[in-house]
């Protein structure tokens, strides 16, 4: 028993190590301090890697399986919060989910356009932020690992192209941002350079219809002043 112990904590020292030692690449001190959960995308906390590393070693040493296997567990956990990779064993239920989010304010309407896309319609066009994606997202912490959900929010009160546009982002990651086998599916109707290729040709137009405004202004000022 004791042997298959040393064994597993040798494998996992192994996957670790090599993980914290990139961690630690041009940092100094080791610190000590309490961190909070490891956040989804960064790299392993190498402090608390390497005293969980220390407590494994004394478990397996010791003899007690069950702390050994928690901690086993947490280091897995870590890891693939590390590369982004969502827990199966914790899939947001998505009818749940729908109900949880129909309860954040300002939200009309919420649907599922597939098994990680949440689609959401906000009564004003200030709802459409990201601070609501982050309420939305709150209310589904509960039910499951939230990093295998992206929340899709568009304006029910939009009166132009703009302000139609679909504000998107992962409930654990940065914007553009997706998580590990996660397709970044083009939820808008224009994708993002397109939108932005009509705004800067609209622009375009319209400085150069008064620019001629201008012009014909000034042409009707000079026939208009008598010579000197």
């Amino acid at each position: 028993m004791k042997r298959n112990a040393n064994t597993a904590i040798a494998m996992a020292t192994g996957l670790a190590l090599s993980l914290v030692l990139g961690a630690c690449g041009g940092q100094g001190e080791r610190q000590t301090a309490a961190k909070p959960a490891q956040p989804a995308g960064e790299p392993l906390d190498p402090a608390k890697t390497a005293e969980r590393l220390v407590k494994m070693r004394s478990q397996a040493l010791g003899g007690d399986q069950q702390g050994l296997q928690q901690n086993l567990k947490a280091l897995n956990d870590d890891v693939n919060r590390s590369i982004r990779l969502a827990d199966p064993a914790r899939r947001i239920d998505r009818e749940n989910a729908r109900i949880a989010a129909k309860g954040v304010k300002g939200v009309r309407s919420v649907v599922w356009l597939d098994s990680e896309n949440l689609f959401v319609i906000v009564n004003r066009n200030a709802e459409r932020s990201y601070g609501t994606i982050d309420s939305i997202c709150g209310e589904l912490e509960p039910l499951g690992d939230t990093l295998g959900v992206v929340v899709n929010v568009q304006s029910g009160a939009a009166r132009n192209g703009d302000e139609l546009e679909i504000l998107s982002r992962n409930c654990q990651l940065k914007p553009g941002e997706r998580a590990m086998m996660q397709a970044n599916r083009q939820v808008d109707a224009l994708p993002p350079q397109v939108r932005a290729q009509h705004r800067a040709n609209a622009d375009a137009a319209l400085r150069a219809e008064r620019a001629e405004d201008r012009q014909e202004s000034d042409r009707i000022i000079q026939a208009g002043t008598p010579e000197m």
